[in-house]
């Protein structure tokens, strides 16, 4: 049995006597700080409440070398108090580490509810278990109960960068997962969190945001459809398109931006022929600028269209002949076409034109490979 431990146990007791007596707010034993660390994933918000022993003991000592397997042994442990016989670590010192997460999540690929969990962990040289236990209100590990276990994965160990003081760090951040580690002496153990529903939480949120008064407005509309489009929500996509161009009470307003959306929204759904119309009085709006025009077309060329964004650049010559980058786009639209002489024409005019230094040489570039019969896509 570790002696440390039976010392711990004492010195805890000792500290829940005097904390029911007194309710007094007093410095937490050992010196061993409590921290929180939280963590956003997307709409998921993560935390960590922990109290954070130090490798040096409050009397100076040394313990470098002598944390794993000594001070936290190896395995489960007979703590010699309580109602536990096989107990893991605390994961820190004093009350528990509280591990708390606002949407079912999944931990190292397995699914662990929303609520607040006691983390508990099994070391091993080799291969760590993490427990997330039910019972999060209690002192430590003296009572621990496997059958409350919400959940147990298994981690292995890293060597870390020296840390003094244990630490939870979150070491990787996206919006639909991330990745935590527990660091100590020069150990890491890591947790990896995934929220494998980010998509349709934001969808859901989004639905009930646009309920109020974010809902007022076209470009809210538009913005939502949007996010819906690029991640594969079609049937939102197209009902938000719809009211960012025909909403009712003053909500709807037709414009470049909102009649695109509502043509890739339309083919998202399969709908080709309302899709072709939206883009038509999109392309020929008032709100559409040679910008705009050059933009999509250089969208449609990048996918393999040669044809359709010839056509558009053509297009945009003849609503805003001799605005930049109207002939940049001509030169780009030839050129793909294989009709390098056109192309060579207009690369010219545009680069009289340049408006910057950057793309001066770009277009120097250009003609050089066209001069050459080379394509500048």
């Amino acid at each position: 049995m570790n002696h440390r431990f039976l010392i711990a146990a004492a010195v805890l007791l000792t500290a829940i006597g005097a904390s029911a007596q007194s309710a007094l707010t007093l410095p937490p034993s050992g010196g061993n700080e409590r921290a929180t660390v939280i963590q956003h994933i997307g709409l998921v918000t993560v935390s960590i409440d922990y109290s954070s022993p130090h490798v040096h003991s409050t009397q100076g000592v040394d313990r470098r070398g002598k944390i794993w397997g000594t001070l936290v042994p190896w395995g489960m442990a007979n703590l010699g108090f309580g109602t536990c016989k096989e107990c893991p670590w605390r994961v820190g010192a004093n009350v528990n580490t509280i591990f708390t997460t606002s949407h079912d999540i999944q931990v190292n690929g397995s699914t662990l509810p929303a609520g607040s969990y006691a983390l508990f962990a099994i070391p091993q040289q080799d291969e760590w278990t993490w427990i997330f236990s039910k019972n999060h209100t209690s002192w430590g590990s003296f009572f621990y109960d496997p059958a409350e276990d919400a959940l147990r994965v298994k981690a292995k160990p890293e060597k870390s960068d020296y840390h003094e003081v244990l630490t939870f760090d979150f070491t990787e951040r996206r919006n639909d997962h991330a990745t935590v580690a527990m660091k100590w002496e020069e150990l890491a153990v890591p947790i990896d969190i995934t929220v494998p529903n980010a998509v349709d939480l934001y969808i859901a949120n989004l639905r009930n945001e646009l309920r109020d008064s974010p809902g007022f407005t076209d470009s809210t509309w538009q913005q939502a459809a949007r996010y819906a489009l690029d991640n594969k929500h079609p049937a939102e996509a197209l009902a938000w398109a719809e009211m960012a161009n025909t909403g009712g009470g003053g909500i709807g307003r037709k414009n470049f931006t909102n009649l695109m959306t509502l043509a890739e929204a339309y083919d998202a759904n399969g709908k080709t022929a309302e899709a072709a119309k939206a883009r038509e009085e999109a392309m020929s709006h008032p709100s559409a600028t040679a910008l705009d025009l050059h933009a999509y077309a250089r969208q449609l060329l990048a996918g393999g269209k040669k044809a359709e964004a010839l056509k558009v650049w053509e297009l945009n010559a003849k609503r805003f002949p001799g605005v930049w980058p109207v002939n940049v786009g001509l030169a780009r639209g030839y050129s793909a076409a294989g009709r390098y002489a056109e192309a060579l024409k207009y690369a010219k005019l545009a680069l009289a034109q340049a408006p910057d230094e950057a793309n001066k040489k770009n277009l120097e570039s250009m003609v050089k490979k066209l001069e050459s019969g080379q394509d500048i896509n």
